[in-house]
């Protein structure tokens, strides 16, 4: 039998969310209030380490690719990432995650260079609340750009936005009214704290668990995960087109059926998105032969830790999400 990804609590990861640019345009106030931090671009992963990546990750089990940011479509090169992970033998998903800030010029390239699935962060629907939250006013521009993603022919379209106490914790009914009719999945993500953000978090944290009991008053039943789906828990409802997704991290048990892993723009693996370390994988991704690379992968696997540190408010190294898109 083929080695697989498998950590010493019996976890297979066939999911890896690949960044491939710590640089972002939008200052979300969770994420980047102060504008981006990362100011040298140069030794962000050529499309040939991708291409090698991908496939190293794949001859061990990888079935899902998400490419992530910072903002990915900063990259111009995004098409040509995007169709080198959707032809590497073995996986089978290729999805992105984006703020939208190119969704209407460059959607429908996307799709056609391979894109399966694609997440747009949209944290409010009344337009002065996301500029507030993210200092952008591309707010039509975004809902433009979703409803041409919404005749591309994906094979999901999801919404992410991230609970806040002051900001959109008060528009629940406005984003499932949003997906009454669309058949777009709508995903909650429970603020987390990262290194730069420990007052923000105090002030803002909202339980996804108090939203989960009051989609269950609402009518709305949990669906089961599908086979290298992400973290959320799934809702949906029958009067509904769309769904709805909670991503808990502060949950019980939230880590027991972890099943991806995390790769920076630099090319360093994070066994966590909250990790103490990072381990590089740069040296492996020089030549053709995927050896070297899934030999290390498979020796790294076991450092794993059984669970993320944020229940004692530890997050690792993560300054904050945009390092490595969450």
């Amino acid at each position: 039998m083929s080695a697989t990804l498998t950590d010493n609590f019996a976890r297979q990861f066939s999911y890896l969310r690949l960044s491939i640019t710590e640089v972002c345009n939008f200052r979300c106030n969770y994420c980047l209030p102060d504008g981006n931090d990362c100011t040298d671009r140069s030794g962000e992963l050529r499309v040939d380490e991708i291409a090698r990546l991908a496939k190293g990750f794949a001859e061990l089990g990888t079935r899902k690719i998400r490419i992530t940011g910072g903002e990915p479509s900063l990259r111009t090169d995004l098409c040509d990432i995007i169709r080198v992970c959707k032809n590497t033998p073995g996986i089978e998903t290729v999805s992105l995650t984006t703020n939208g800030y190119r969704l209407d010029k460059d959607v429908l390239r996307w799709r056609d260079a391979g894109l399966d699935t694609l997440n747009v962060s949209l944290d409010s629907l009344d337009p002065l609340q996301f500029q507030l939250i993210t200092g952008s006013k591309k707010f039509d521009n975004i809902l433009r750009g979703l409803a041409l993603a919404e005749n591309a022919g994906f094979q999901q379209l999801k919404i992410n936005s991230v609970l806040m106490r002051e900001h959109n914790a008060n528009e629940l009914h406005r984003f499932t009214d949003f997906v009454k009719d669309r058949p777009i999945t709508l995903r909650f993500i429970e603020l987390m704290q990262t290194g730069k953000s420990a007052d923000f978090f105090a002030r803002q944290h909202v339980r996804a668990q108090d939203i989960k009991q009051q989609l269950l008053q609402q009518g709305w039943l949990p669906v089961i995960r599908p086979e290298h789906a992400g973290p959320a828990q799934e809702f949906m409802h029958p009067q509904y087109q769309g769904g709805i997704g909670l991503i808990m991290p502060y949950s019980k048990n939230f880590c027991d059926d972890c099943n991806r892993l995390r790769v920076s723009s630099q090319g360093d693996l994070f066994l966590c998105l909250f990790a103490e370390a990072h381990q590089s994988l740069r040296n492996a991704l020089q030549d053709d032969n995927t050896e070297a690379l899934k030999h290390r992968l498979t020796h790294l696997i076991q450092q794993k830790k059984q669970t993320h540190g944020l229940h004692e408010y530890n997050p690792g190294k993560t300054r904050h999400l945009a390092m490595i898109g969450g």
